[in-house]
């Protein structure tokens, strides 16, 4: 079933790409990276054959569930720690595959796993928060793709208040890019709204230097 669609853009199939001047940072955003037959086609698959689980963290000793669903894929199965919560590294499959090499061609790189978030609605959210820890932030690699509806991406430095908070539409078929030094400077959200919106499935693919 086709859901979404790109009726408002100049071309259904033409990438445009946006470059983002920010200090410390190193973001770009594809628009249409995935035609809207690829996107509508990877959207269905996806959310259909992904093991989707339900994530749990421990909050003054309460177990809260994670306000989206999650899966993680890789190069090899494994048990990983996600945060607070353990969870099971599947193999890569044939849409994920497809995916992972189209975008290895826009970046040169070669990504190891990718983690699956799957916003069921404006209630599924993703608050503040920085991709690695300590060092290992200073030259990433993280490359973003949406299927489904649009969800802003919202950046705000880490220390400077002087700059202004950024909001980036996320759209069907989308590739964002975040290079360098990007995660220790800069910290990123998807926030809740109370609207009425469809499902939007995302996948970050991962490569730490």
């Amino acid at each position: 079933m086709d859901l979404f669609n790109q009726a408002d853009l100049f071309s259904k199939n033409e990438v445009r790409k946006i470059e983002f001047d920010l200090p410390g940072a190193n973001v770009t955003l594809f628009k249409n990276f995935f035609s809207l037959e690829e996107s509508n086609k990877l959207y269905n698959s996806l959310l259909q054959n992904t093991p989707w689980q339900q994530e749990q963290i421990t909050i003054h000793g309460k177990d809260v569930d994670y306000p989206r669903l999650t899966a993680w894929y890789g190069d090899v199965t494994k048990d990983i720690k996600y945060t607070n919560t353990k969870s099971t590294m599947h193999l890569w499959n044939a849409d994920l595959l497809f995916i992972k090499e189209r975008i290895e061609q826009e970046v040169n790189v070669k990504f190891t796993r990718c983690l699956l978030n799957y916003y069921r609605d404006g209630k599924d959210s993703v608050d503040w928060h920085q991709d690695y820890k300590g060092d290992q932030r200073k030259n990433t690699v993280i490359a973003s793709v949406t299927f489904g509806e649009t969800r802003p991406f919202q950046l705000k430095h880490t220390t400077r208040k002087d700059l202004k908070r950024v909001a980036i539409p996320l759209t069907h078929g989308s590739l964002l890019l975040m290079k360098g030094a990007t995660q220790d400077n800069w910290k990123h959200k998807i926030p809740k709204t109370k609207k009425q919106i469809h499902p939007r499935i995302n996948l970050t693919f991962r490569w730490i230097n």
